[in-house]
C-alpha cells in the first residue's frame, strides 16, 4: 500500500483521560481519536496536498492515498479526503441510575456525547457496524467481558440496562463515530459493590477456548512481537466437526475486541471480505505497539447464538529490543507491579526487581 500513515495502534499513544469512582453519578472521559493534537493530523493535511485520502472507518489514525485495506483490523479503506476529521475534540459524559452501582441490582448506564467547549450541543452519532454504539464492558482483572448497545434516546443520551454480577472494579468503553467526525473511544472505571470475586491473574499463552461442544483455536502467521504485522486466524469447530454456518453478526462473519493486562491499551478488530467464506475460520489483521500480556475476545454467531471465546496472548519485545524491567512486591499484592523501582502501593514495602 502507497504512503501508508499509522499513528498509535493502540490507548497508549493517545491523548485519554481516565476516571476511576465509587459515586458513578457524573463521570466524564476525553475521548481519543486522531486528529486531535496528534502528530498525525499535520501528515494528513499534507498527503492531502495533492492526492486523495483514504481513511479506515475503525482506526482513522490510518491513512493512504490509495485505496486498500487497513493492516489493523483488514476494513475496505474509505475515500473521505479528509472529510472525517472535523478538528473536534470530543468526551463521552457517564451517568448512571441509581448512582451507586451494586452488584446483583438492576441498573442504568447513560452515556452523552459531547463536544469540549460545547457541551450543550447535540452530536448525532453515525451508525458503524450496524450501531451507533458498541459498549465494552470488562472486569478490571479481564476475566469478564461483555458487550452491550447503548439506545438513543430523546435526551440525547444512550442508554442500556445492566447487572454486574459482583462487585468490585470494572473498565468500560466506548466505541462511537460522531457524523462528520472520526472514530472515537470513551473509556471510565468504575467501582461496583458488594462481594467480589477471587482476582484471576492470566500469565500464559492461552490459544484454546472450548464450550458447550464448541471450540475455537487461535493462531498467528508469524512471532507475536512489537511492530510486527500480524495475520491472525480462528478455526471453529463444534463437537469435533468444522463449523461452516457461521451467521454474521452486526455486519461480519466475527468481532474481536483485544485488551491489555492494564486495561489502558483497547484495540476492536474485524475481519476482512469474507465473501462466501461462512466458516471454520475467522481471518483478521492486527499489530502489537507495546509488548505484554493482551487478552482477546472473539464473539462469532452460530445457530442464532453468540458466542463468547477469550484467549490470553503474550506479545514479545520488537526483534533487538530490551525488554522492560519489572519490579513487583515481594508480598505479590495486586496492582503492584511495576516498571520502575519504589514502593507497594498497597504495603508500602520496596518493590523488588523481578529475575
Amino acid at each position: 500500500m502507497k504512503n501508508l500513515l499509522s499513528v498509535g495502534l493502540l490507548l497508549a499513544g493517545l491523548s485519554l483521560s481516565t476516571t476511576s469512582c465509587s459515586d458513578n453519578a457524573s463521570n466524564s472521559s476525553q475521548t481519543a481519536a486522531d486528529g486531535h493534537d496528534h502528530e498525525h493530523g499535520t501528515e494528513a493535511s499534507a498527503t492531502h496536498a495533492g492526492e486523495h485520502i483514504y481513511t479506515c472507518p475503525m482506526h482513522p489514525e490510518v491513512v493512504s492515498n490509495e485505496p486498500g485495506k487497513c493492516p489493523k483490523c483488514g476494513m475496505t479503506l474509505e475515500h473521505t479526503d479528509g472529510a472525517n476529521n472535523d478538528g473536534k475534540t470530543y468526551r463521552m459524559a457517564f451517568t448512571s441510575a441509581p448512582a451507586q452501582l451494586a452488584a446483583g441490582k438492576p441498573v442504568t448506564l447513560s452515556f452523552l456525547p459531547q463536544i469540549e467547549g460545547q457541551e450543550k450541543v447535540p452530536v448525532p452519532l453515525a451508525v458503524l457496524h450496524e450501531k451507533k454504539m458498541h459498549l465494552i464492558i470488562v472486569s478490571k482483572d479481564l476475566s469478564e467481558f461483555y458487550h452491550e448497545h447503548p439506545e438513543f434516546t430523546a435526551d440525547g443520551k444512550y442508554n442500556v440496562p445492566f447487572t454486574f454480577k459482583t462487585g468490585g472494579d470494572y473498565v468500560l468503553y466506548q466505541d462511537y463515530q460522531p457524523e462528520g467526525g472520526a472514530h472515537q473511544l470513551g473509556r471510565q472505571e468504575v467501582a461496583v459493590a458488594g462481594p467480589k470475586k477471587e482476582s484471576v491473574k492470566f500469565t500464559d499463552d492461552q490459544m484454546r477456548w472450548q464450550k458447550n461442544g464448541y471450540e475455537a483455536v487461535l493462531s498467528f502467521d508469524k512471532t507475536v512481537q512489537v511492530g510486527q504485522p500480524l495475520a491472525l486466524q480462528v478455526n471453529v469447530s463444534r463437537n469435533g466437526q468444522p463449523v461452516t454456518n457461521l451467521d454474521n453478526y452486526l455486519g461480519a462473519l466475527g468481532h474481536m475486541v483485544v485488551i491489555s493486562e492494564d486495561t489502558k491499551q483497547y484495540l476492536h478488530v474485524h475481519p476482512g471480505d469474507a465473501g462466501a467464506n461462512r466458516g471454520p475460520s475467522i481471518g483478521f489483521q492486527t499489530g502489537f505497539e507495546q509488548a505484554g500480556i493482551y487478552r482477546v475476545f472473539l464473539q462469532f454467531n452460530h445457530g442464532g447464538q453468540i458466542h463468547t471465546a477469550d484467549f490470553t496472548v503474550n506479545v514479545a519485545p520488537a526483534a533487538g529490543a530490551t525488554a522492560a524491567a519489572t519490579y513487583e512486591c515481594p508480598m505479590k499484592c495486586e496492582g503492584s507491579a511495576s516498571t520502575q523501582p519504589g514502593k507497594c502501593p498497597v504495603c508500602n514495602m520496596d518493590l523488588v526487581k523481578k529475575s
